[in-house]
């Protein structure tokens, strides 16, 4: 029997073919396994936790800065340094699940993690904050490049007659961007009521991801590396004249997550100085409704077709990030919560649009290289934007710099998906899109 080629990682309907599904007998559990059915859970919360993980240090900047004595630029570069982990995660080791196991990924993602936050907690200066947002980057970038496929393996392993459900998606969606969305919230509520907030947060988070480790290690793996080795595949490879319709995608994956981005930098930043807000409580709220309605907006409307979910996308981000301003002209707290929960929710739709479309474009052996590259861009947009920001705040007010910044998002956002929905059409001998990424 020939191995399975690899494929996407975060691509549930081109994952690799389990025992069951190859025609191989079921493994027999072993004593020290969980069943199927419980390591789904298992994995589920792993990936809910490590995703926290990444977002927690959002209610907790000013109080670095205060430590370190840096400013709203540093603070950026720091939080920016966690794209640089994930995207050497996605481009170099993201693809080794299909060759090791799934199993054999989100236990290094954990370990990595937990050396993250040990790092953040023992190392108390602006170096070990730049090296454990590094790690926590590289951990989340495995995670996230893993736990939706395994998630899909484990339940069909449990579940083989259901292998159209929609759970492993729905609940791959909740966990990433759920765990996105209450990482700031348990951090802000350290940081309210709890002591020495910086070194408890991360240990809250230590232990969780320690629990975590240990119940992942008891679910079963679901890649077979005994069946005989295939040929690597190619890492890139669109279908011929796909170019210009990924460059579309990866934008929309860049413009969506460039607002996360800069809520999750700067957030604490604006509440604190525009709206005199000092709660750091609140700040991690506004960062869960954030990311929560990009969850709940992908759950909600994510099986409209894809040029529908662009075109709501296309409506919704642009009044967000203009009321984003209006909340700063206005100093009006309920008026912000309204803003960055309308922000999320149409970059959720403009994300998820973005990562189908990247999916359909590529060559089916090369899908794994070619989302890698998509997520990518896409944790360029979350960097790269919230710096330029804090740089423009040296010269402009910060509602100045917003009202620029929310011009040029909805711009870019509009004409990237007005590409997208002209090459959506499929030509002649193409394949239909295909949904991939489920968040």
């Amino acid at each position: 029997m020939s191995r399975p080629t690899a494929d996407a990682p975060d691509d549930p309907t081109r994952r690799l073919p389990t025992p069951a599904a190859a025609g191989l007998p079921p493994r027999a559990p072993s004593r020290r396994r969980a069943t199927h059915t419980t390591g789904f859970w298992f994995v589920a919360v792993a990936f809910t936790v490590l995703m926290a993980f990444g977002t927690a240090p959002t209610p907790l900047w000013p109080l670095y800065e205060a430590r370190d004595h840096f400013g709203a630029t540093t603070v950026t570069v720091a939080y920016a340094s966690m794209v640089v982990g994930a995207a050497a995660a996605f481009l170099g080791l993201g693809h080794l699940s299909d060759r090791l196991g799934r199993r054999r990924i989100i236990v290094p993602a954990l370990l990595v993690g937990i050396v993250a936050s040990v790092v953040l907690m023992v190392w108390r200066d602006l170096p070990g904050l730049i090296a454990g947002r590094v790690l926590n980057g590289a951990g989340l970038g495995l995670m996230a490049s893993t736990a939706t496929t395994y998630l899909h393996d484990l339940h069909h392993e449990a579940r083989p007659g259901r292998a159209g459900s929609v759970l492993p998606g729905i609940v791959a969606t909740a966990a990433n961007l759920g765990g996105l969305a209450s990482g700031p919230l348990v951090a802000g509520a350290a940081a309210e009521w709890l002591p020495t907030p910086l070194v408890t947060a991360q240990a809250i988070f230590t232990l969780a991801m320690a629990v975590c480790l240990a119940l992942v290690l008891c679910t079963p793996e679901t890649v077979d590396r005994e069946l005989p080795a295939a040929e690597p595949p190619t890492r890139f490879v669109l279908r011929p004249g796909a170019r210009r319709a990924f460059g579309a995608a990866g934008a929309l994956g860049a413009f969506a997550f460039a607002i996360l981005g800069l809520i999750s930098s700067l957030g604490a930043s604006v509440l604190h100085g525009t709206l005199h807000i000092d709660s750091h409580l609140m700040v991690g709220l506004a960062a869960f409704l954030m990311f929560g309605s990009a969850a709940a907006a992908q759950l909600v409307l994510g099986r409209l077709p894809l040029p529908r979910v662009l075109t709501v996308g296309a409506v919704v981000f642009p009044v967000g990030l203009v009321l984003c301003a209006v909340a700063l002209y206005r100093p009006a707290l309920w008026l912000y919560l309204v803003a960055v929960s309308l922000s999320g929710a149409g970059s959720g739709l403009l994300f998820k649009g973005g990562v189908e479309r990247a999916g359909s474009l590529a060559e089916p052996a090369s899908r794994a290289g070619v989302l890698a590259v998509f997520f990518v861009v896409a944790y360029l947009g979350m960097g790269l934007p919230s710096v330029l920001f804090s740089i423009a705040l040296r010269h402009f007010a910060v509602q100045t710099a917003m009202i620029g910044f929310a011009a040029v998002l909805s711009c870019g956002a509009v004409v990237s998906v007005a590409v997208a929905l002209r090459d959506l059409a499929p030509g002649p001998g193409e394949l239909s899109v295909r949904s991939a990424h489920p968040s």
